[in-house]
């Protein structure tokens, strides 16, 4: 399992639990605005700390309720099931964050019932997902993680991260329609982390912000803005 880092402590990452956040190396997209390049250009900067990690999650059990296993892509990890097991047997509760782009290993993930909690990042519109990504890569893919995720029983979110340039209004009018569900979901103000894959990403300013938003709740009366200023 390649673990590149953890956060021992998180109140952000796993929606109203307090978790421990683990970063695994590798993606297979490219998008502009990630604001952990690190993960994505030097996938194996490091040796693997998989052992500390779980030496310190043995150490904080009863102390924190759950584990976020992010990336990079977590589903590139062809240990990724016998990792989260050995999370699950310690008592936690597992959160596992994803771009959606493997959806036959989250069906397979998902078959196992080891997840809590599922966050699928949601690009942009079928359309704008090339610009998104940095990937030709067939919008149907992610589709099929979408209606994966709907029709798992697992409790879930879809976000999307606003990044002025490469959104517009009409992209969460268009996600709206492409979840076309009572969905939670989210629309993440991006922040510059001082290392990102692109140029000139900018966050909308508030008020475009709350433009976003409705166009997102014409289909999605649950959503709304995190990480606003």
């Amino acid at each position: 399992m390649n673990v590149q880092g953890y956060q021992k402590l998180t109140l952000l990452d796993f929606l109203g639990r307090t978790a421990c956040t683990v970063f695994t190396g590798g993606c297979n997209l490219r998008c502009p605005f990630c604001h952990n390049a690190d993960l994505v250009r030097h996938p194996n900067a490091s040796l693997s700390i998989e052992g500390e990690v779980l030496q310190y999650l043995s150490r904080r059990q009863g102390l924190i309720d759950g584990v976020c296993v992010t990336g990079g892509e977590p589903l590139l990890q062809p240990d990724l099931i016998d990792f989260i097991k050995k999370i699950k047997e310690m008592g936690y509760l597992v959160k596992l964050d994803t771009n959606g782009a493997l959806p036959k290993r989250l069906a397979e993930l998902l078959a196992t019932g080891l997840l809590d909690y599922v966050a699928m990042d949601v690009k942009s519109s079928p359309e704008g997902y090339a610009a998104a990504t940095g990937c030709e890569i067939d919008p149907s893919v992610f589709e099929e993680s979408i209606r994966l995720l709907q029709g798992s029983g697992v409790a879930h979110e879809f976000r999307t991260t606003a990044v002025k340039g490469i959104h517009t209004a009409r992209d969460f009018e268009a996600i709206g329609k492409w979840l076309a569900n009572d969905e939670l979901y989210f629309i993440q103000c991006f922040k510059d982390s001082g290392n990102l894959l692109g140029n000139g990403c900018q966050a909308f300013s508030s008020a475009e912000t709350e433009e976003l938003l409705s166009a997102a709740r014409e289909f999605l009366p649950r959503a709304s803005v995190r990480g606003q200023d």
